[in-house]
């Protein structure tokens, strides 16, 4: 009688402590999940409805900002950055950093009104937030990220508070938003469209900017011709391409004893965005731990994207297909593997 009110006794105990178990295993496994989770997509823009936005701690979106707001209330502070179309100043609105893109000369000014169509047109999770504009004065307004374009993505992530984000998670991540951009822009509001300024890793990288928590976001947007259907494609700038990062077909075909002619370069479609992608993931991906299984799981497709028939390269579609699957591939081993430890 002793001993079965022993064990009788010992139930509740080893019921207490089979619970504190699952709910401690419940614990670590949201704890990992929220550390690791799988792929999403950066939000949008604070999900204000078209021609608004909104900044940093604004509870309300509100309407673009037009010529008599851009010119009374907008301060320049300095001046960040300047190509041949554009300088751009980091400025102040309402307590709010934002950047000021004004026409550098009046020789580009339809390359600038090109960039804001597209900015306009294109306004999506995948492109940078547009604030404002003013076309008479050559100007225009998108939402400032101090972070800079990703050719400073190492340093970024050198940075104290951001060294624990240098993961192969934060960094197949931007390789992901790249690849979900080309996805947009080659079946966009505005017709399949073609990244242009984009003849060697540096000029591609510096058309995009990294947000604060580590997402990549289209910025540059003036040379994004249109392919049209039955069309003779497009041609990026009448200048002769080189190198081995533009796409074969960029390049001039009739060898160096005929001299280059605009005219009877062939033109091109959005395949040579395609092309591109290998070392575009590879910058991104950087040399962190796990960088080394993610190139080995996208060698296949990374393989196809170099093929030198354009017709033989898979959709920008088809390649984030892949990069999502081996994203969450990655993500479900290290979690089982943690579950085992």
């Amino acid at each position: 009688m002793g001993n079965g009110r022993a064990v009788l006794c010992s139930l509740p105990v080893v019921a207490v402590c089979l619970a504190a178990l699952l709910f401690a295993n419940l614990l670590l496994y949201l704890y990992l999940d929220s550390l690791y989770p799988s792929f999403v997509s950066p939000s949008l823009h604070g999900h204000c409805p078209s021609r608004h936005f909104k900044l940093g701690t604004m509870r309300d979106c509100v309407p673009w900002l037009q010529c008599p707001e851009i010119r009374a209330d907008i301060r320049r502070l300095k001046m960040v950055g300047q190509g041949a179309v554009k300088k751009v100043y980091l400025s102040e609105w309402s307590e709010q950093k934002v950047a000021v893109c004004a026409l550098s000369s009046e020789a580009y000014r339809s390359d600038f009104l090109h960039g804001l169509s597209m900015l306009r047109s294109l306004q999506s999770v995948r492109v940078v937030q547009l604030v404002g504009a003013c076309e008479e004065d050559g100007v225009f307004v998108t939402e400032y990220h101090p972070l800079g374009t990703p050719l400073g993505l190492d340093e970024a992530l050198a940075i104290p508070r951001y060294h624990s984000s240098d993961t192969w998670q934060t960094r197949f991540r931007l390789a992901l938003d790249y690849v979900a951009f080309l996805t947009f822009l080659h079946a966009s509001p505005v017709g399949k469209r073609v990244m242009c300024d984009s003849n060697d890793l540096s000029k591609t990288l510096s058309q995009f900017l990294l947000t604060a928590d580590f997402r990549l976001v289209a910025n540059d947007l003036d040379a994004l011709p249109e392919v049209t259907a039955g069309g003779h494609g497009v041609k990026c700038g009448p200048r002769q391409l080189t190198g081995d990062f533009v796409a074969p077909e960029q390049l001039w075909p009739h060898g160096e004893e005929m001299p280059f002619s605009n005219k009877l370069m062939p033109g091109y479609n959005e395949k040579t965005d395609i092309w591109k992608i290998p070392e575009v993931t590879g910058f991104l991906l950087g040399h962190v731990t796990g960088s080394d299984v993610i190139h080995f799981h996208l060698f296949q497709i990374h393989a196809d994207c170099k093929k030198q028939d354009p017709r033989r390269r898979p959709t920008a579609k088809e390649v984030l297909n892949v990069y999502r699957a081996v994203y969450d591939t990655m993500v479900e081993s290290q979690q089982q593997t943690r579950d085992m430890l």
